[in-house]
């Protein structure tokens, strides 16, 4: 879909609004409800610009340079300053008072639901033809439950303002809906959305949202109200705290979501729509690369697209390459990677060499991690040349030292293009993918096997692994243990998610959502320390970082900004805060 310049400024619910803006503005010559409802451009326009925002998660530098993955245990933050959004999150030195990012994880998503409201109420007396009403309708419905989605799984419950269309000037003191509430409805306008939108677009409307795409969501959705942070959800060691509230999830625990996540992860695999993008004849795993690659696939399910870009080349390489290194894998991140027989490192019959450790690796990590001595395209040469990341290699070496952070002793080249280095003239063709076809087969995976069907987990982890280029074994199982009960293949899971969805903004979410954070996010990043020795080998040495990550148990839900809980006194505060 062809994205367009926003022809409007939207007010923003729950914030005050800047005098003057375009809506406001009666003149002849001025964007107004009147002479944007009244045209059909201006009309979808203004759908078009609900879209703009729909990648916001997703985009890598939208906290000052760093997203979530540098606050978790899989990236090092390349920078210090104590005031970056990333390292205040992993830190934990943020209170309700001054909620890092705020703006985008509570305002933006509030503004753009008032948008669909907005639009869904004027969209009546607009010139569109009936059957385009009626679309442009489901696709308003989407986003907004898309928006709602994100407040979700940050803050639980929040008022549901369903079509309401609120003032500048109104006072809007409205309660907190329970989270049972805010999941129910949700789902149900995904429903709605999914009997009307088209299963697939064409031409300059590729990139629209799809019924298969508003099945994958509500898949997302489940899979959250299933796990232990909202099923069931106790918060021990805060069961006296006055502000509990319903809205930070569900009392009491019930299988019963599991099936539900499970069957709408199947119901997305049923449309016989989506499948992996798969090609070992490349080289093994390549279909896993060369997928990011492309606007048009068959895994991508719900996407941002982008104009022709370096995002992630820019973001992630190392400097010889002329990237700006913002976030380095950790050796946490690097160990979850398994052989190429698909056998963990730790099992002793998998060939795993810990003087030589990344040889015979499961084909997704090299296309994810530049490791000391990995190959990538150097603009310099116009060609493929080694990356060195031992200490005291030119450029790209290791420093450890407690005023440098990074890089880690990898380099991260998750989603590149590796034609391209970051100053490369050219561009690659690519969107973001938000949820695709893996993402789903994975929730699949972890809901059915959370109902005791342990085994009917294993045909869609087969087929990822298949995906990835590891050996199937004689037994045809991809290194997977056959005899896994719930508890086992729970643990499979979350490493597979681990590795298979790294850097795609999954991890601070699903940490959250598993309570494992106070494991994971409580200590200091692993990084890898390589020395040259003079006979040309090297020598491996886990390090740690000097930089403390911290996290409490009121940190599994973000707090609501103490000056929104003033503008509207009937919504209760998070626990804890």
């Amino acid at each position: 879909m062809k994205y367009l310049f926003s022809i409007l400024t939207m007010v923003i619910l729950f914030t005050a609004c800047k005098k003057g803006s375009v809506l406001d503005n009666k003149s002849n010559n001025a964007l107004n409800e009147q002479t944007v409802f009244s045209d059909s451009v201006n009309t979808i326009s203004f759908l078009t610009r609900i879209y703009d925002d729909e990648g916001f998660a997703f985009f890598k530098t939208r906290w000052e340079n760093g997203g979530t993955e540098q606050a978790t245990d899989d990236s090092e933050f390349s920078l210090s300053n104590p005031a970056r959004r990333p390292t205040i999150y992993y830190s934990s030195n943020y209170t309700a008072d001054g909620v890092p990012g705020f703006a985008e994880v509570w305002s933006l998503p509030w503004t753009n639901i008032r948008s669909c409201n907005l639009l869904l109420t004027k969209l009546p007396t607009t010139p569109l033809a009936a059957s385009t009403q009626k679309r442009v309708a489901a696709e308003a419905r989407f986003l907004r439950a898309w928006y709602y989605y994100n407040l979700l799984i940050n803050f639980g419950g929040v008022p549901i303002i369903k079509d309401q269309v609120f003032d500048i000037n109104d006072f809007v003191n409205i309660p907190r809906n329970s989270f049972g509430d805010c999941v129910k409805y949700v789902s149900d306008e995904l429903d709605a959305a999914a009997t009307i939108l088209p299963v697939s677009w064409s031409g300059n409307d590729y990139g629209r949202v799809t019924k298969g795409a508003a099945l994958a969501v509500k898949a997302k959705l489940l899979l959250f109200a299933a796990s232990p942070l909202f099923n069931g959800n106790s918060y021990p060691g805060l069961a006296t705290d006055p502000t509990r509230t319903d809205a930070a999830g569900y009392a009491t625990y019930s299988v019963s979501r599991w099936q539900a996540a499970a069957d709408a992860a199947k119901a997305v695999m049923n449309t016989n729509t989506y499948a992996l993008v798969t090609d070992n004849n490349t080289a093994p795993g390549y279909g896993f690369y060369n997928m990011f690659l492309q606007r048009i696939n068959s895994e991508y399910i719900f996407y941002h697209n982008r104009f022709a870009n370096k995002d992630f080349e820019i973001f992630y390489l190392p400097s010889t390459r002329n990237g700006s290194k913002y976030g380095t894998p950790t050796q946490t991140l690097v160990d979850a990677f398994p052989m190429a027989n698909g056998k963990a490192i730790t099992d002793p019959t998998s060939g795993y060499d810990e003087n030589n450790p990344y040889v015979n690796r499961d084909p997704r990590f090299g296309y994810s991690i530049i490791y000391n001595g990995a190959t990538y395209f150097n603009l310099a040469t116009n060609s493929n040349t080694q990356v060195f990341t031992y200490v005291g290699a030119p450029t790209d070496g290791f420093v450890y030292n407690a005023s440098t952070t990074g890089p880690t002793g990898y380099y991260s080249r998750k989603m590149c293009d590796a034609t391209l280095a970051a100053n490369s003239p050219g561009n690659t063709n690519r969107g973001w993918p938000l949820l695709r076809y893996a993402d789903i087969l994975l929730i699949y995976a972890e809901a059915i096997n959370e109902t005791g069907q342990t085994a009917l987990a294993y045909p869609v982890l087969k087929q990822l692994r298949a995906r990835a280029g590891i050996a199937p074994g004689t037994d045809g199982n991809y290194g997977i243990n056959p005899n896994m009960d719930v508890v086992a293949m729970r643990a499979f899971v979350q490493n597979e998610r681990h590795i298979e969805l790294m850097y795609e903004n999954t991890r601070w979410d699903d940490v959250r959502r598993w309570k494992i954070a106070l494991t994971t996010q409580n200590g200091r990043n692993k990084l890898m320390q390589i020395t040259k020795n003079a006979n040309g080998t090297y020598s491996y040495k886990v390090v740690l970082s000097f930089y403390l990550h911290a996290f409490a148990e009121r940190n599994y839900l973000l707090p609501i900004q103490t000056s929104e809980i003033r503008k509207a006194p009937a919504m209760v505060q998070n626990p804890g805060w």
